[in-house]
């Protein structure tokens, strides 16, 4: 799943080739993917004529800012956009194609289905769903050690599934995790509420680091992630733990391990994330 470095990368490429760019035609294959409104041909209806102004995104959403509403679009496990010539053939598994003025098509691909689009009036975008439960985001100002530390004493969940839980931060998935608990010194079964202030300050500043250095190399292609020029994310090449199971570990050289937590593939080192007791 494109988690949030891979969701920021497709938001950067994407800004300077759309915007300003108006909506003159919109081709919907698989009407499944619009769930707001609930009737495609007024999903459809309403965004034309508009134009994009503005890309923004918060945690694994990205928002469109469009002339007059906001298109929210989650990419859950493979969503792809891509801007294509007009001429080009239409590549399987295309549900979504907005047709621009300058002759250019912004197309939406997912094998699996399972991506999301809500078209909001501006002043409903985070009042409901699907933004309105969403925790903090990482690269916020209000995203300190204080909030981090008093949210996990809430929960007596085991700290990976907690730092998954996008009502707490926003954006975190499974590779950023675990590289933030190997960089924090900190096992995945920890209970939430029994990580300490040093700690949360710990996990604060390598969700931070892992991931602006995440951004800076335009994510990760672990499985088939690319960004919207259809370029591989390079983070890959610089992950501790994720996907390393029987790798040796890059600081003590003690073989990875990996084991299910909260249902979820989990990759640490035994020795420098010691068992809780």
């Amino acid at each position: 799943m494109p988690e949030l470095p891979e969701v920021e990368t497709v938001r950067r490429t994407l800004k300077p080739i759309i915007q300003g760019k108006e909506i003159v035609d919109v081709l919907i294959y698989y009407p499944g993917i619009i769930k707001e409104p609930e009737d495609s041909v007024a999903f459809k209806h309403r965004l034309l004529g508009q134009h994009f102004t503005d890309i923004n995104r918060l945690g694994k959403f990205l928002i469109f800012h469009l002339t007059d509403d906001r298109l929210v679009s989650h990419l859950r496990m493979e969503g792809k956009y891509g801007v294509y010539d007009e001429d080009e053939p239409i590549e399987p598994h295309t549900h979504i194609v907005f047709k621009l003025s300058n002759g250019k098509e912004l197309r939406y691909r997912d094998v699996r289905k399972f991506g999301t689009m809500h078209l909001k009036e501006p002043k409903d975008l985070f009042t409901s769903a699907p933004l309105n439960k969403l925790g903090v985001e990482p690269f916020s100002e209000d995203f300190t050690t204080d909030y981090l530390y008093e949210r996990l004493r809430k929960t007596s969940r085991k700290i990976k599934p907690a730092l998954l839980d996008q009502a707490i931060v926003t954006g975190l998935g499974n590779i950023y995790v675990d590289e933030v608990l190997f960089k924090s010194q900190i096992h995945p079964e920890r209970i939430a509420n029994t990580i300490t202030i040093e700690e949360a300050k710990r996990i604060q500043h390598y969700t931070i680091e892992v991931l602006n250095e995440a951004v800076e190399h335009g994510g990760s292609s672990i499985r088939s992630y690319l960004n919207s020029l259809g370029e591989v994310g390079l983070f890959q090449l610089r992950i501790s733990v994720y996907g390393k199971e029987g790798e040796a570990c890059p600081s003590c050289q003690t073989t990875i391990e990996k084991i299910k937590v909260g249902g979820r593939g989990t990759h640490f080192c035994p020795q420098c994330q010691p068992a809780p007791n």
